[in-house]
């Protein structure tokens, strides 16, 4: 059964510990923005490919830190949602690839960390085709940028931006089609700011609960680096 809502896994992933008695004392406090921007993208070098290989789309990557570790969060899709299974199978490639590129090239990510591997959930932004797509039929909210107007349609337009919501009928790679209270039009990309799902209530039995195996770790997180 594939969802619509946010099916995670998270494995721990312990690295570093106290240093060798003599040695450098243990790192603490948060890593210097560009120390870890560096790491991201080591670390999307090593696990984009693992998520293409598998067929699917690595949707973000993004590096925090939580107390004394950092948490590394994966978020990956494909056309027709991805289940829990799905995410299980991604995360233990995922991590064996993170293994095997620690022991070639040394730490990627300095210290301890934990992975977290999931699938989007109903509140992230739609703003590449595929997101449109993958979310035909559901209601959105949606701004329209400047004199933006249906493909299509003449007369004058609504001078600056404004907010649309419709129901997703269709998308593909220049537009999608949208139904409103008022009408059906067809709206360009480049008119459009990022989608919003609208949650409703009528369909909420449509999405199953979310799934989080991370029970122990209360620890309050802080982002440093998207």
């Amino acid at each position: 059964m594939t969802q619509r809502g946010r099916a995670t896994r998270t494995t721990g992933r312990p690295r570093g510990g106290p240093a060798p008695r003599g040695g450098p004392a243990p790192r603490g406090g948060p890593a210097p923005r560009g120390d870890l921007a560096a790491r991201r993208e080591r670390l999307r070098e090593v696990i984009a490919p693992v998520v293409d290989d598998a067929g699917y789309d690595l949707e973000d990557l993004s590096v925090s830190r939580a107390g004394r570790r950092h948490v590394v969060r994966v978020i990956v899709d494909a056309d027709g949602g991805i289940n829990l299974d799905a995410v299980a199978d991604v995360s233990r490639a995922v991590s064996a690839a993170l293994d095997a590129a620690e022991e070639s090239g040394g730490d990627i990510v300095a210290g301890e960390y934990q992975l977290e591997v999931s699938s989007p959930g109903v509140d992230r932004p739609l703003t590449l085709p595929r997101h449109w797509r993958r979310n035909v039929g559901r209601l959105v909210r949606v701004t329209v940028r400047g004199a933006g107007a249906p493909s299509g349609q003449q007369g004058e337009r609504p001078a600056g931006d404004r907010q649309v919501t419709g129901r997703v009928l269709a998308a593909d790679d220049e537009g999608v089609v949208l139904e409103t209270d008022a009408d059906r039009a067809e709206w360009a990309y480049a008119d459009l700011g990022p989608g919003r799902v609208q949650v409703e209530f009528s369909r909420l039995d449509e999405l199953p609960d979310s799934e989080d195996v991370d029970d122990d770790d209360d620890d309050d997180v802080e982002d440093e680096e998207r």
